[in-house]
């Protein structure tokens, strides 16, 4: 019988072997229970929200009247000397899109066609006188006006109106020859009494010619 219970007991040596497997297993247990998870983030980053940049728009082209700009230019007209007349210039500020002479001389004889502005000068070319068109090509400077540049005046008005036009065509090149023509046809005389206006005119013609 004693026998018996001596066999049931275990061994110290076993003993000890069990104890030490359950000290190595809490152990283990509890190192990686004190490990931080490097992958799980307990705080995440407050990351401010991304900006994206929203292109300008780009600026409308300019119109054509914001391109239009100021010329200089020269007109001409008619000063009482007491004996007569002389041409006398004056520059004017005129509206062209360029600076073509085309839209300098076009602006020129727009105001010329308008009138003075003072009372010292004068013109003889008819109110009511339109420009239908001027150009400046390779063969001289073309000036295309309405009938109403033919009308009223005697041999001295005539003149005088011709040598207005002659010069103010020529302010931009003042060698350049100048055409009259009214309603697109060449002027071979003017006026009742019939001044025949020999063309091209020119600024050295016109003085050598006519007497104002």
């Amino acid at each position: 019988m004693k026998e018996q219970q001596g066999s049931n007991r275990l061994s110290p040596g076993i003993i000890a072997a069990i104890t030490a497997a359950v000290i190595a297993v809490g152990g283990g247990i509890a190192f990686f229970a004190s490990k931080p998870d490097n992958n799980i983030s307990k705080n995440p980053p407050n990351n401010p929200p991304v900006q994206i940049p929203v292109p300008a728009l780009s600026q409308p082209p300019a119109s054509t009247n914001q391109l239009t700009a100021e010329q200089k230019a020269e007109v001409f007209w008619l000063q009482d000397t007491g004996s007569g007349f002389k041409l006398v210039p004056q520059t004017v500020q005129v509206k062209a899109l360029g600076k073509s002479p085309n839209d300098v001389l076009e602006g020129a004889f727009q105001q010329l066609l308008a009138g003075p502005t003072e009372s010292s000068e004068t013109t003889t070319i008819p109110q009511g006188t339109k420009l239908l068109g001027v150009k400046a090509a390779s063969d001289g400077v073309h000036v295309n006006l309405s009938e109403e540049f033919e009308s009223g005046g005697g041999s001295s008005s005539m003149m005088g109106r011709v040598g207005q036009v002659v010069y103010t065509a020529t302010a931009v090149d003042k060698n350049a020859k100048v055409y009259i023509e009214v309603n697109g046809k060449p002027l071979e005389t003017l006026g009742g009494e019939g001044l025949e206006l020999e063309q091209p005119l020119t600024r050295e013609s016109f003085n050598k010619n006519y007497s104002l």
